[in-house]
This record gives C-alpha cells, sequence and structure tokens, in this order.
C-alpha cells in the first residue's frame, strides 16, 4: 500500500495537469491514495481539472491552503495526510511511464532496507516525443553517497520514500528542498537506491533554466553548500571545489548555461 503526493500551485497548466494525472491513474499498479495539495487558491481552469477528477477517482484527496507557501511546505503539509509509510513523488506537470510504481515497489519489496528508491528521467519539450536529454543517475547507495557531495543524487519528480525516514531527517526545509533532504537523511542513516532506467517524461523549459541562474540563486546556492560543509557533509577542498563550478554555472549567461544543462550535465 503507498500514498502519492503531488503539489499545485496557481502558474500550472491545465492541460499540464491533465496529463500528469491521466499518467498516474494508469498505472499497472495504482497507489491506495493519491493526496494533491492545492498551495494557495488556483485558477478557475485549474479547480475545475481537479473537481473533475476527484468524481472519477475517490482515492484523490485534496488538501487546500489558504494562502501559497512554496513547494518544500505544501509537500511537509501533503505528508501528514498520507496514510500509508511509503510514499511516492511527482509534480503536476510531468507524465509517469505506465510501470513506474510497479517497478519501484518491487524495489522495496525485494530491498526492505532501503528507505528511498528514485530512477533516471528523460527530459522533454513540447511533447513527450521530443526528449532533449536523460538525467542518468548513480545506481548503489556508496555511488549515490559519492555522488551527493557534488550534485543533487536523487531526481525528485520520481522519488519514493519512505515517510518515516523522511520525517526523520526533519522532513522538506531550506534551499534548495530537495537536495537538502536527500543529505539530511543520508547524515541520518537513511538508505538509497537508483532505478537504471527511466520511469518518467519530466517537462523541460527555457524558464527553467533561467530559474536556476542569477546573484540572488548563486548566493542561496553557496549558502546550501556552506550549510552541508558546517554539518559535516563535505570537506573544506570539496566546498571550495563545489562553490567554483557552481557560481560559474549560476552566473554565466541564460543560453551558455542551457547548453551546460543540456550537453555537459545530462546524457
Amino acid at each position: 500500500m503507498f500514498s502519492v503526493l503531488l503539489s499545485i500551485y496557481i502558474k500550472e497548466q491545465p492541460d499540464y495537469l491533465i496529463q500528469s494525472l491521466n499518467s498516474l491513474f494508469a498505472q499497472t499498479l495504482l497507489p491506495n491514495e493519491v493526496i494533491l495539495v492545492k498551495d494557495g487558491p488556483l485558477t478557475p481552469e485549474l479547480d475545475a481539472v481537479i473537481a473533475e477528477y476527484q468524481l472519477k477517482y475517490p482515492i484523490l484527496k485534496v488538501i487546500p491552503l489558504p494562502h501559497n507557501q512554496g513547494l518544500g511546505n505544501a509537500l511537509n503539509e501533503g505528508l501528514k495526510h498520507c496514510s500509508h509509510e511509503l510514499v511516492a513523488r511527482m509534480d503536476t506537470d510531468d507524465i509517469a511511464k505506465p510501470d513506474r510504481f510497479e517497478k519501484q515497489i518491487k524495489v522495496f519489496q525485494e530491498h526492505p532496507e532501503i528507505d528511498i528508491c528514485s530512477a533516471w528521467i528523460e527530459e522533454f519539450e513540447g511533447t513527450p516525443d521530443n526528449i532533449l536529454a536523460t538525467r542518468k543517475l548513480p545506481e548503489t547507495h556508496e555511488e549515490i553517497l559519492k555522488y551527493a557531495k557534488h550534485r543533487c543524487p536523487i531526481n525528485h519528480p520520481v522519488v519514493m520514500y519512505k515517510k518515516s525516514a523522511v520525517l526523520k531527517a526533519g522532513g522538506y526545509k531550506g534551499f534548495p528542498e530537495d537536495y537538502r533532504l536527500w543529505i539530511n537523511m543520508l547524515m541520518t542513516g537513511a538508505r538509497f537506491y537508483n532505478i537504471q532506467e527511466s520511469l518518467l517524461y519530466f517537462r523541460f523549459s527555457s524558464a527553467m533554466v533561467k530559474r536556476r541562474g542569477g546573484w540572488k540563486y548563486a548566493m542561496a546556492d553557496a549558502k546550501s553548500q556552506l550549510d552541508f560543509y558546517k554539518m559535516g557533509f563535505l570537506s573544506l577542498p570539496t566546498l571550495v571545489y563545489n562553490l567554483s563550478v557552481r557560481m560559474s554555472v549560476r552566473l554565466t549567461p541564460n543560453f551558455i548555461r542551457a547548453l551546460i544543462y543540456k550537453k555537459l550535465l545530462r546524457k
């Protein structure tokens, strides 16, 4: 038995939400409940889509928040309403492959020591037929731990984790919400695994690349790296190396950063 956790806010597109929910409810292994957090008031079009799917799928439970609180806070609230130990995350503009949940549940059944299981994702623009790149990540816990010293080791939109392990690590907090959570989980002894195939189509956009650059984002990124060092997760040489590389990427012009993402940071 497992839950699915989603969060949506006013700027999402109704068509994207429909595609995402359709992929969720077309799985070879269906969830026992779907928790959708409304992170503040939505547009009438988004509310209409949600109402339609609630009527069609009674396992869809909607948690409204009075105002926008950001993804991390919305997910923390949603976790409180997840009834099951296993929770699958998904974003409301991505498309899950039909056997995503079945393959992840199999990992937890065969390896009960695993606390968090993710997979590769295929980034697309426009339609899933237009694949730009695949974000591949290492498989074993030891490989993931090493990789996490420099880059985010888990694809958040396709992750499935044990609720107790997330709560033990303090839930989502600070920036970046997902990467910081994975570090905290590693520090509290959680065991990681990445399935070595793509289980989700991730919607890529130039706006996403733009959001991940600029002085403000660079400073926030630098602060998170410094926090990881203070926690004892990073050595001083690793901190210096990370800051030099990450600051260069954050402060480079958008078109160059887009090339870096597509050509160097993806396969």
